[in-house]
């Protein structure tokens, strides 16, 4: 295959000068860990992938850019998988524990579908319950089968270009769905009209997980028995011939640093001077998983490093705010939505699993050096004063001002902002929240104050002109749709017609250039439309 000159330039150049000291592989590798965590796999799972797939290329002989795509797509190739989130939570039940049994699952060959939903969904309820479970799930997944697949992949793709990771992998990214035998999704793309580093991640992913369960035989087993189906029958044969290679464990001590060494190419890092707007990126990633997210951690990390500078912190402490805003909520992916997005109270064992958000922040953060206390900050963002807070319960004295600071600025912005169980809270009813906080002993007050003060004065900013060209009917409805209101939700709610609301909505993908509720939601965050 040959290699696109720009795609390596594209990495080095929008990431070397004036070097953060963190490598790019290091960041993706990270990012790797949360996507374990939003598919319910065990954390590594994909820096395993990432090392079969590289030494199955290396067996193939592949070209080094080939290999350098294989690298990194097999450590992000569902950078995607936040989309539409909640509704596959809505068609399946717990969407964590769901692919689980998806990833496994031949969803090429109808009758293992079928066979597996009947096996998983529902399982533990009453059979009444299940059926019903079953029933909707049979009557909604086919039609949403491909709106989800083709959202992955375009939000993947969103995200990878604002990551600057180059047009190469960002075509990858389109394929991850695709099957040999023509019967994958967006594109049904078929053979060798799919790209090959998609192939060999494609059949490295599968060997990895295979192998976890049913040890490498089992997994070579699997990989025969869907060659020219799921995968292409050349490389599964090659793997199978060379399998003692393949599934060769170098018997290192760490998988993340056999992962950081085994990176092809040159090795590049992103730059001081981008590296805000990757973080931002990535704070998007996390913040798709539920609609009543969106935005999220872009707001709160603006809020608390306003706050930051009125309180007189060093920018170098301002920065770190910044940065553990936008990375606070990274451990959300990690619980279903099925809680979050659940509209009544939460019972303990649910709120055991929410309480563990911010140490699934700090594991996923915990080994990237070159950011500093970022990881620590963020995983304290419901630490509280009095010691009640969580995951740690850390008490006032060991709760830096930054720390205090974000917890405040997460608080006002989930209260401004609707959740399932309740509205918003009006911009007063929120202020008054803060204080009561305050006088228990559960934020500083200083930081309240400043978050308050900053919170005004951004609230009471005015926008008259929106990007892309977007008129303020159009802005209003894009907020809706990447809300994952309907139709008829938007025609009520803005007393317009459902063709009235059709027409916006396809004039919005047309000014955005995506096609995809997903994709839509992205760009509104991405440009701050939501608030």
């Amino acid at each position: 295959m040959s290699v696109a000159p720009d795609d390596k330039e594209s990495r080095m150049d929008t990431h070397q000068t004036d070097n953060s000291g963190l490598r790019l592989a290091e960041l993706i590798a990270s990012l790797s860990l949360a996507i374990d965590l939003g598919l319910g796999q065990l954390m590594e799972n994909f820096l395993r992938t990432c090392l079969l797939a590289v030494r199955l290329g290396k067996v193939l002989g592949v070209s080094e850019q080939d290999l350098v795509d294989i690298y990194y797509l097999g450590l992000i190739q569902h950078l995607g998988c936040t989309a539409y989130a909640d509704e596959t939570a809505a068609i399946f039940g717990d969407e964590l524990e769901a692919y689980t049994w998806l990833i496994t699952t031949d969803q090429g060959r109808p009758t293992e579908m079928l066979g597996a939903m009947f096996q998983h969904i529902g399982k533990g309820e009453s059979p009444l319950r299940r059926a019903q479970r079953i029933t909707h799930a049979l009557l909604t997944a086919p039609k949403k089968t491909e709106e989800v697949f083709r959202g992955r992949c375009e939000v993947a793709q969103c995200l990878a270009d604002r990551m600057g990771l180059g047009t190469r992998l960002r075509d990858t990214l389109g394929q991850v769905y695709e099957r040999w035998d023509g019967k994958g999704l967006p594109h049904q793309l078929k053979g060798e009209a799919i790209l090959l580093p998609v192939r060999v991640v494609r059949i490295a992913q599968d060997a990895e997980i295979f192998s976890r369960l049913q040890g490498k035989d089992g997994a070579l087993s699997v990989l025969q028995k869907r060659a020219g189906g799921m995968y292409d029958p050349t490389i599964v044969d090659c793997c199978c011939r060379q399998a003692d290679q393949v599934f060769q464990d170098a018997g290192e001590s760490s998988v993340w640093e056999a992962v950081l060494a085994a990176e092809p190419g040159s090795r590049s890092c992103i730059s001081e001077a981008s590296l805000d707007e990757v973080l931002r990126a990535v704070a998007d990633f996390a913040d798709l998983k539920s609609p009543y997210t969106l935005g999220h951690s872009s707001g709160v990390a603006d809020l608390a490093a306003e706050a930051a500078q009125r309180c007189g912190l060093p920018e170098i402490d301002v920065r770190t705010i910044r940065r553990a805003g936008l990375l606070h909520d990274l451990g959300r992916i990690g619980v279903p939505n099925t809680i979050w997005d659940k509209p009544g109270p939460l019972s303990e064992t649910e709120w055991e699993r929410v309480r563990l958000h911010p140490y699934y922040t700090e594991r996923v953060l915990a080994r990237l050096k070159a950011l500093g206390p970022v990881s620590s900050i963020a995983a304290q963002h419901h630490e509280r004063l009095d010691g009640s807070g969580y995951h740690r319960g850390l008490p006032a004295s060991l709760l830096p001002m930054t720390a205090r600071i974000l917890a405040a600025a997460d608080v006002y912005h989930a209260l401004i902002s609707p959740r399932p169980h309740r509205a918003a809270h009006s911009v007063e009813g929120a202020a008054d929240e803060l204080r009561r906080q305050v006088r228990a002993g559960l934020l500083d007050d200083e930081a309240v104050r400043a978050v308050l003060v900053v919170a005004g004065h951004r609230l009471r900013s005015t926008r008259r002109t929106w990007v892309a060209g977007l008129s303020d009917r159009e802005v209003e409805v894009l907020r809706l749709v990447a809300r994952g209101s309907s139709n008829s939700q938007m025609a009520a709610m803005l007393s317009l017609s459902q063709s009235t609301i059709h027409h916006h909505i396809q004039h919005i993908y047309n000014k955005l250039g995506v096609s995809t509720r997903a994709a839509a939601a992205l760009f509104a965050m991405q440009h701050n439309l939501l608030s």
